[in-house]
């Protein structure tokens, strides 16, 4: 079904145990009226075929986490330059009945035979970023089918093949491509430069013989191999992936290259998705919870939070210059501790709990003068041992990654951020889908004034990310929202300023989303061009701000709790869509 097929009503519901607040029904896919069920289910994701999907296996009775594969292997096949297969996620679960936040860990990982050199040239000078980036150098170990293996293990109810299916259906039957995914490959030129690219995301024009022109939109576009690939995955697992013919043309494509990489078929067999511990902290009258280490994702954007605890946020106006003052200045010093304190845990020491601690927070919070800019953020002295040396965040917040939010009828959640770095990643393809450039997360410089960087390449190393999927608890402990979005190292400042619209601005999520963007990561303020934050460009230079307009691309997703019902939201910023439906029990 194209996006053109989709029919939307809304419809007011009383009751929140029915069928919520808003229902969005797709008549194409025989969604219940609301008297013939008594519970709701809501999806989030950045494209509408991935929201079908995703809809679709909530409806068969699987959970979030059913339908967030669902969700993911269609994004792999619609959204290729932003998440995939052949990068990783990470993975928030809210189990209703069990009252728990787990974190599934599918970051990718070093090849074995990587070390601090890997994006180093011979004359000891880190490479150009982009020199790094195309080719077989950058592929990390892929994480996601792994991980969602491990996820669907512990919270699946349907069978790990059905919900493959809607993908492998998709990728036979072929879908429509989109303005973004056109635009997307027109303005990315690498993907001219192997044939399995070229051929795939290429047509010949018809006007300039010989000529190759991005596959323009509307195009029907099917993707056989991929399919093939997916029904290898549905009959074996994730062993299908990591070993065999699969893993072989990982491999090859990695090492095809003449930019080659280090990985092997012993580094995908080896390849592990732990469980992790989710980092949460109060926040107002809520829990934040987010992933934690590799990623500096949750981390940080608690760190901002519990700096602004001691600030009336509410008090302001959303976006006014004083809005933006404490949100930038809070914001430069979490970015400034992440630069140097975080990295992959299992091979670095991460402070976290020293750098989450009230009384560290509080000291940072009073470095914050209500009418002026400090400059640039400094890290803070912790007890732990001499802070390791910062290194330069390469990662520009380039306009790829996913973000999905899905609530089940049983209230279990999921709030799963999906990335092959790109755009299109290391843009070369294996097996039907992209191969991720996720390496160049790591520092390419390991050693800076003498001193270690905690994020340098080693073997078996996880990059450090950026990715903040986040799951809010309500203050008796039940689930009140799932959200995160895509954007580099600018995600932690788009899903902060939402938890802040949502928390303490008591907006809906939409009105969240909605809001002009802007970022401190310990630097100038970057606001989002032609919004409402132009207007006070001046007034926040007055503070002594540096202030630069620029395209602010977020892609941010989410599901709340209201008294009324689920309250989703997806960003106009990019082509996703909410689907909410009652689905009978």
């Amino acid at each position: 079904m194209t996006a053109s097929e989709m029919i939307t009503f809304f419809l007011p519901i009383p009751s929140r145990r029915t069928c919520g607040r808003l229902a969005v029904v797709l008549l194409a896919l025989g969604v219940a009226a609301c008297g013939r069920a008594d519970k709701e289910a809501m999806v989030s994701t950045a494209n509408p075929y991935a929201s079908e999907a995703a809809m679709e296996i909530l409806r068969q009775g699987g959970t979030a986490v059913d339908a967030a594969i669902a969700a993911q292997l269609v994004l792999t096949l619609v959204e290729p330059q932003s998440s995939g297969i052949g990068g990783g996620a990470f993975l928030l679960h809210w189990d209703e009945g069990d009252d728990e936040v787990t974190a599934y860990d599918g970051r990718e990982t070093a090849p074995a035979a990587a070390g601090p050199d890997l994006f180093l040239m011979e004359d000891g000078t880190p490479m150009g970023f982009m020199e790094a980036v195309v080719g077989g150098r950058a592929v990390g170990v892929p994480g996601v089918v792994a991980m969602l293996w491990e996820a669907h293990r512990d919270h699946g109810r349907l069978d790990w093949d059905d919900v493959i299916a809607p993908a492998i259906r998709l990728a036979e039957s072929g879908f429509t491509v989109s303005q973004r995914l056109h635009d997307m490959i027109a303005s990315h030129n690498p993907l001219t430069e192997s044939e399995a690219t070229r051929n795939y995301f290429y047509i010949e024009s018809v006007e300039l013989a010989g000529a190759l022109e991005a596959l323009p939109v509307g195009f029907l576009r099917t993707n056989q191999t991929y399919a093939q690939t997916l029904r290898a995955i549905a009959e074996n697992g994730p062993e299908a992936f990591y070993t065999g013919e699969i893993a072989q043309a990982i491999v090859d494509t990695v090492h095809a290259h003449e930019n080659s990489g280090l990985m092997t078929l012993e580094d995908l067999a080896g390849y592990e998705a732990p469980r992790r511990a989710a980092v949460c902290r109060p926040y107002r009258d809520y829990e934040v919870c987010g992933m934690p280490p590799p990623t500096s994702g949750g981390l940080t954007t608690l760190m901002i939070l519990g700096i602004l605890e001691t600030f009336d946020l509410a008090a302001l106006r959303p976006g006014s210059p004083m809005a933006v003052h404490l949100i930038s200045e809070a914001s430069k010093l979490a970015y400034a501790d992440r630069a140097v304190y975080m990295a992959d845990s299992d091979f670095a020491h991460v402070p976290v709990e020293e750098l989450l601690h009230p009384v560290y927070l509080r000291s940072r919070a009073r470095l914050i003068h209500p009418g002026q800019s400090m400059g640039r953020a400094r890290p803070g002295e912790l007890s732990t041992e001499a802070p390791l040396q910062q290194a330069a965040d390469l990662s520009e917040g380039r306009t790829s990654t996913s973000h999905l939010a899905i609530v089940d009828r049983w209230g279990n959640a999921v709030s799963m951020t999906t990335s092959i770095e790109g755009p299109f990643g290391s843009h070369q393809m294996a097996a039907g889908f992209m191969l991720n450039n996720e390496l160049t997360d790591f520092s390419f410089q390991p050693v800076i004034n003498d001193r270690e960087v905690a994020n340098a390449v080693a073997g078996g190393k996880r990059p450090r990310s950026s990715m903040s999927p986040t799951i809010v608890l309500d203050r008796r402990g039940n689930f009140h929202a799932a959200l995160g979005s895509p954007g580099g190292s600018r995600i932690i400042a788009y899903v902060t300023q939402s938890i802040i619209a949502l928390l303490d601005w008591d907006m809906t999520m939409q009105e969240a989303f909605d809001l002009p963007r802007h970022v401190n990561r310990s630097g100038p303020i970057e606001i989002e061009e032609e919004s409402d934050l132009t207007r006070h460009v001046e007034t926040l230079e007055a503070m002594g701000h540096k202030i630069d307009a620029k395209k602010l691309t977020s892609g941010l997703h989410g599901i709340a709790v209201t008294s009324e019902g689920l309250d989703g939201g997806a960003d106009s910023r990019r082509e996703g869509v909410v689907i909410s439906s009652a689905v009978e029990n």
